[in-house]
């Protein structure tokens, strides 16, 4: 069965976007490329044990094998070597994005304390959106009494949009809750 939110783009979104912005060719409608999950864990230096639990919470959250990140350049302030692994990152496409987009806006994003909406500034100009969460926890498929270490993440969407403003747009049609 193909993703809800897949089926939203497909049949409200696209010919909304191609009303709104006047497109000529349904190839120019900007869509999602990709996710990505990063958590970057500089405790993973001294423990190298939180990364593999880290790692284990990231292929829950995604259903997909996290990968391990190295440390580029060697710190010796940090103790830290190049070809550590410092993190983990997962890329999600196709239905498991689209699966993992639905419940981060509809479960996820509703469980978090004091919540008045992403920030609306986190484009990078080229139409990709980044924000982080403080906590795991927001998760539904996270048990709290397994977690080794309460860490947060970074979530950066990838669009095909040419500029921010049609990314915005097309985030705020899947239903991405923005600040007003």
């Amino acid at each position: 069965m193909a993703p809800r939110l897949r089926d939203k783009y497909k049949q409200e979104i696209v010919p909304a976007l191609i009303k709104e912005y006047s497109y000529k060719n349904i190839m120019q409608v900007p869509r999602i490329d990709k996710v990505v999950l990063n958590v970057g864990l500089g405790e993973a230096v001294q423990n190298i044990k939180l990364l593999d639990s880290v790692q284990n919470e990231l292929t829950q959250l995604s259903g997909q094998k996290a990968v391990p990140t190295r440390a580029k350049k060697a710190i010796a302030t940090f103790k830290l070597r190049k070809g550590m692994p410092i993190g983990c990152k997962v890329t999600l496409r196709g239905d498991r994005m689209f699966e993992f987009l639905d419940r981060l806006i509809s479960l996820a994003l509703p469980r978090i304390r004091d919540f008045r909406g992403l920030p609306d500034k986190a484009f990078d100009g080229r139409g990709n959106y980044n924000f982080g969460i403080k906590e795991q926890f927001i998760f539904p498929e996270i048990n709290y009494d397994k977690v080794e270490i309460v860490h947060g993440m970074d979530i950066t969407i990838c669009t095909t949009a040419r500029n921010n403003e049609e990314a915005k747009t097309l985030l705020r049609h899947l239903g991405v809750p923005f600040r007003r």
